[in-house]
């Protein structure tokens, strides 16, 4: 069982090195998270966009380009869809996003003729490790589906409980958060989380145990669930934390990185191959261990 993203990172280098292919690669903090992932036998790359402007953000990082293969495509859409041809082609293992709006690069991902559908709902899933904790944390979704039903959290779990299993986690506990850890008829999300527990409970969603509703608090906290009496497998001990929503996600998931001294990674899940979707205010260090992450991932398909 992976506990810390040092662990992530000794993983990635006894397998075989993956390549990510980079849309739109002339981005300053992406071409520094590229250059520190090959630097520390994470993964090579092939870049795809302007290459001047490439080949002059790199000489100011001290990156030496005649290590990459650089494809020159100026245009973002272009450039997008180039990408997605080296993943979709097998000449790259991954795909990460540069410095493209996040609405075109998902069009490439998803384009009908070379993307990497799978007909499976894609999902984020963020992966935080926070001090103070012995195990590492699973947020989803805090960046892409905005407001799940019950169908589409089955998957979000499933893609979830894959990434998990990519980090030795054997059988993840997956936590369906809400504001009230009971059933309450009317607040949908605790009657999706009673559905998925008792689907997990009948097998027909496999390689994790899901119990809920549960609050944050007890989610999370033994101490929390005993003093509430609320006993069970996930009770304190979560590993992946379901969101009701995007607006829960995405705020648990910029209170763990402005709050804490916590280290992150993130990847899109559910498409033919592992898509890296940073955000612009997320470090190098986080695109990098987003980077680890998916070629964990990406090894274990």
């Amino acid at each position: 069982m992976i506990r810390t993203f040092k662990e992530v990172v000794e993983k990635v280098k006894s397998q075989k090195m993956k390549t990510v292919a980079v849309a739109v690669a002339q981005d300053e903090p992406v071409l520094e998270a590229i250059r520190d992932a090959k630097a520390n036998g994470i993964a090579n790359a092939i870049l795809v966009g302007d290459k001047e402007e490439i080949a002059k953000i790199a000489a100011g990082i001290g990156m030496d380009i005649n290590e990459y293969e650089v494809i020159d495509v100026k245009d973002m859409n272009a450039a997008s869809l180039e990408a997605v041809k080296l993943v979709s082609s097998g000449r790259a293992d991954m795909m990460m996003k540069g410095l493209v709006d996040t609405a075109t690069f998902l069009r490439a991902v998803l384009n009908k003729e070379v993307g990497l559908r799978t007909g499976k709902q894609m999902s984020h899933i963020a992966v935080f490790e926070v001090p103070g904790y012995d195990r590492l944390l699973f947020i989803t979704d805090a960046a892409f589906n905005m407001y799940p039903e019950l169908k589409e959290k089955v998957d979000i779990v499933k893609n979830a409980v894959q990434v998990a299993h990519a980090l030795d986690i054997e059988v993840p506990k997956v936590a369906p958060v809400c504001a009230v850890e009971v059933v309450n008829p009317a607040m949908q999300a605790t009657l999706d989380a009673a559905n998925l527990s008792k689907m997990s409970e009948r097998g027909q969603i496999k390689g994790c145990i899901i119990d809920g509703p549960l609050a944050l608090d007890n989610a999370l906290s033994e101490e929390a669930a005993h003093h509430k009496k609320i006993s069970g497998p996930v009770a304190g001990k979560a590993d992946i934390l379901l969101m009701a929503n995007i607006e829960a996600g995405n705020a648990m998931y910029k209170c763990l990185t402005y709050t804490t001294n916590s280290h992150s990674g993130g990847l899109l899940a559910g498409a033919a191959a592992p898509v890296i979707v940073t955000s612009r205010a997320d470090s190098p260090e986080t695109k990098m261990n987003s980077i680890a992450l998916a070629a964990l991932v990406a090894e274990s398909k």
